[in-house]
């Protein structure tokens, strides 16, 4: 089993030299544009949106990647001292949801077994030690309330679509079942357990389902577990090996940004960076939902504003795991920690990689922003962040003497016009209305896909899988019936009832 997983990474390098900026043809027969298919970004969506055309009989497509690799989101960073160094992740880092018994499998987890990805189950509610800015200090029985808290307001988000009641943002829930956040150790409890994100972003209904359609087994979730990515060769590997047992190099062209697309009932025409342009008869946009609000591709003609919209309407979270490492660990023996300050949000959330089950004496920690911190976190420097840091983690530390790390590094997922974000997050305004425009096709040749389109998975890695899946299924239905209407959309998404006024501004 060894042998035959070396021997595919061993094709994936040989290929990936093989991949040109921009790929000659070698079938020309097939189409006479530059392929039948463009996708435009190698991420997970993009290269399952590949593979499935290949399982299909349609290998007339070509995979557009502005960087010099697949993997999309997927990025690590080598991080240490010299005969100290470790591979650390940067954006996705675990399988949500793993599988119960025969039940449903993550297929994530399908690829990191195919690949022998080294992972590790992530014990996120049993082992954590809690902190203030006095030191150590045990609140955990609040930790185990905002889990209880939590299940009820998907309780109650299940009754209010019963009865098709409005849907709220996350933080409202909590005052509807009279659970607010009172204090500071209540407010890192409940930042802890509504996953890391601003819970006032967060649509109620929204956040339920895609709580429940994952972790939830009477719901067809997988589990309720969550294992950690600890391979060096990086989370990675598992979309590249993937694509390395079916794409050729005439297939990929790396390094090559997109900056306008150009559709018609023709078919389409993609401009890149070094004003090459690739035509197509259909195009399958993977870009992430920051790119396309940033503008930092643009459409000719402009994208119809049931389209905009949609994008506009959707949430890019931002979440940043800032790494120091250490000569000697210090801190907790638990996976986890928790950090509760007088400003909610200060880097609340620790991890340690220097455990038993991770990578021992990596001398490796973590602790995780998001939202609004997240993006001010951006905007300073490397120094700053660090001196912030370290001021938390010295007063999580009172009675030693805490030294300066000898590594540090955080990654700007904001800043980076190509991603403009770590992942979608569905707002309480954004109704399924929206989310059937963010992923209905324009114009017929024109096709959205990635984690942001998908109903069930928005957020999650398996939501970039399956929805790759479902659009390469349906665009090779369209090639093989000769054309399509392809995905329908809604002209103008309605208020739930009416508004109490004719006009609000002036006749």
């Amino acid at each position: 089993m060894h042998q035959v997983h070396l021997a595919v990474l061993i094709g994936f390098v040989a290929l990936t030299r093989a991949f040109p900026s921009h790929p000659t043809r070698q079938n020309d027969d097939r189409s006479t544009k530059d392929a039948k298919v463009l996708i435009l970004g190698g991420g997970v969506t993009g290269v399952i949106a590949a593979r499935t055309l290949h399982e299909k009989g349609m290998d007339d497509f070509l995979i557009v990647e502005a960087r010099g690799e697949l993997g999309g989101r997927m990025q690590n960073y080598e991080i240490g001292v010299p005969g100290e160094q470790y591979t650390i992740e940067l954006g996705p880092n675990w399988i949500q949801g793993t599988q119960t018994g025969d039940g449903p499998i993550n297929p994530i987890l399908t690829l990191a077994q195919k690949y022998n990805l080294k992972n590790q189950y992530n014990d996120l509610d049993g082992s954590i030690t809690s902190y203030d800015y006095n030191g150590a200090k045990d609140y955990l029985d609040l930790l185990n309330t905002s889990v209880d808290q939590f299940g009820q307001t998907i309780v109650v988000a299940g009754e209010r679509v019963e009865t098709q009641q409005v849907d709220l943002n996350l933080q409202s829930a909590y005052g509807i079942i009279g659970a607010p956040p009172k204090n500071l150790y209540e407010a890192a409890c409940q930042y802890y357990q509504v996953d890391w994100e601003s819970p006032d972003q967060n649509s109620w209904i929204a956040s339920a389902l895609n709580s429940n359609f994952t972790f939830d087994t009477d719901m067809g979730g997988f589990s309720d577990s969550n294992n950690l990515c600890i391979d060096q060769r990086g989370f990675k590997v598992i979309i590249q090996a993937e694509a390395a047992e079916f794409l050729q190099p005439s297939q990929i062209s790396l390094n090559s940004t997109v900056t306008s697309i150009e559709y018609s009932s023709d078919g389409v025409k993609v401009t890149l960076a070094d004003s090459s342009v690739l035509s197509s008869d259909y195009v399958i946009c993977t870009f992430s939902v920051g790119v396309l609000q940033y503008g930092d591709v643009t459409f000719n003609p402009a994208l119809p504003a049931w389209k905009v919209e949609a994008i506009q309407n959707m949430v890019m979270a931002t979440y940043t795991k800032i790494f120091l490492q250490f000569t000697e660990k210090f801190w907790f023996d638990t996976q986890m920690a928790v950090y509760a300050d007088k400003e909610r949000g200060r880097y609340p959330i620790w991890q340690s990689l220097d455990v038993v089950d991770f990578l021992p004496g990596s001398g490796l920690v973590f602790v995780t922003v998001t939202g609004d911190f997240s993006l001010r976190i951006e905007a300073m420097e490397d120094s700053d962040v660090q001196a912030e840091v370290m001021e938390v983690l010295r007063a999580m530390y009172p009675n030693m003497t805490v030294p300066d790390p000898v590594a540090f590094y955080f990654k700007r997922w904001q800043a980076d016009p190509l991603f403009r974000g770590s992942y979608s997050n569905w707002p309480a305004s954004f109704v399924p209305g929206h989310a059937k425009n963010l992923k209905a096709t324009v114009d017929e040749r024109l096709w959205f896909a990635g984690e942001a389109t998908s109903f069930k998975y928005y957020g999650f890695l398996h939501g970039a899988y399956y929805e790759g899946l479902y659009a390469g299924e349906e665009i090779a239905k369209c090639i093989a019936s000769g054309g399509c209407a392809g995905l329908q959309h809604v002209d103008n998404v309605a208020n739930a009832s009416p508004y109490p006024y004719a006009s609000i501004i002036p006749s």
